[in-house]
């Protein structure tokens, strides 16, 4: 083989070489970059948007008027009435609800619509039926500690049916109406911040894993109205 033959050869495996390790290197995840989950992260590992996170309470809210339409049917026919449970249903609604919740439209929603002059009217009802859900749970809590006679059921049963009256059309406007326009409202990037708002308020004012214990203590009393099964329903 002549010299300028084998120089030639030479020169094109190394070019081979260094091309394989350029396509190899570019193989390699790259860390930290935009838009990209982390290594390890799963798409369970996902953040919990604003909205969701104020959806996925409200189904908490919804579970627990199912349990507040058992008492009112227990009320009607005169039939026995968990009071401890009950009163772990207004517990709930009270802390997760109302002091959470609640909170969390008040302090970072409600003011962000008024403020540009958007769905005001409908913020306005929304906060003073705000305050009416408190002064009936005040109700409930307060029937539930001791036993009933005739008249505190009648009152009982009162309170509980204007609450989940209230709610029900409540919680379903604020999913129809209001929470889909708050990312356009707010924009991309307030959106997420927002988001790591509700996480540290959560943190602050559940604990860590908030939502999963508030799911968790509803199962709970589910049980103790023997309502857990749901294909019996």
């Amino acid at each position: 083989m002549s010299s300028d033959r084998r120089l030639f050869l030479t020169s094109l495996s190394a070019l081979g070489a260094g091309a394989g390790l350029a396509i190899a290197g570019c193989s390699r995840p790259v860390a930290n970059q935009p838009g990209t989950k982390p290594a390890g992260k799963s798409d369970d590992d996902e953040e919990v948007t604003p909205v969701e996170d104020l959806m996925r309470e409200h189904g908490v809210l919804r579970r627990v008027m199912y349990l507040y339409d058992d008492v009112i049917q227990r009320l009607a026919t005169r039939r026995e009435v968990p009071l401890d449970a009950l009163a772990g249903c207004a517990g709930i609604v009270r802390r997760v609800i109302e002091d959470y919740h609640e909170k969390l439209e008040e302090d970072f929603l409600f003011p962000r619509f008024e403020k540009a002059g958007k769905l005001a009217d409908l913020t306005a009802i929304l906060r003073r039926q705000h305050q009416s859900g408190r002064t009936l749970t005040d109700q409930i809590t307060a029937l539930a500690k001791a036993p009933l006679g005739d008249a505190d059921r009648d009152k009982l049963a009162t309170a509980l049916r204007s609450f989940n009256h209230m709610y029900r059309p409540h919680a379903a406007r604020e999913d129809t109406v209001l929470f889909p326009e708050l990312r356009g409202l707010v924009g991309k990037h307030a959106y997420g911040e927002l988001g790591d708002q509700f996480e540290d308020k959560e943190k602050q004012m559940l604990g860590d894993k908030g939502f999963e214990h508030a799911v968790a203590d509803v199962a709970r009393l589910e049980q103790a109205f023997g309502l857990d099964d749901l294909g019996r329903l």
